[in-house]
């Protein structure tokens, strides 16, 4: 499995490029490191934290920064196991994040106290994949 963390240039660009005043959906799928690997010199750099406990860091600090910005979670769910794609690919948390509009988003991502935050994400995800959708409607057919 491919360590993907944080967005390259041109993945958050091509963000960037997108509408952006209306609501977003973000699906989270994300796996952990076994063990936290924070950066050397980082006040839990050696405190023996799982990647779990991390990550629990991170929505602790960055929860309220995206609450306060209109965001919440609108499903999570367990997973199970993939039936078509990469058998390689299991997940620790599954989620999708809802913001009012990509404004939301950039706001967090550039707040100081988010970014100060993500340092517990980085040290927790061994692998992500963080996937922008634009709401739609639901219907009872896939059609």
């Amino acid at each position: 499995m491919s360590s993907y963390i944080d967005p390259d240039r041109d993945q958050f660009t091509a963000f960037k490029s997108l509408q952006r005043g209306h609501p977003i959906e973000m699906l989270n799928l994300v796996r952990f490191n076994r063990e936290a690997s924070y950066p050397a010199g980082h006040a839990l750099a050696d405190a023996g934290l799982s990647g779990a406990q991390a990550y629990k860091n991170y929505g602790a600090e960055s929860g309220p920064i995206f609450a306060a910005l209109g965001g919440k979670i609108i499903w999570r769910g367990g997973f199970e196991t993939t039936l078509i794609g990469p058998t390689d690919e299991a997940w620790d948390e599954v989620f999708v994040a809802r913001y009012p509009d990509a404004h939301a988003f950039l706001s967090m991502v550039t707040n100081p106290d988010y970014q100060k935050a993500v340092v517990h994400r980085q040290a927790a995800v061994a692998t992500s994949r963080l996937i922008r959708t634009k709401p739609s409607d639901t219907g009872a057919t896939f059609g």
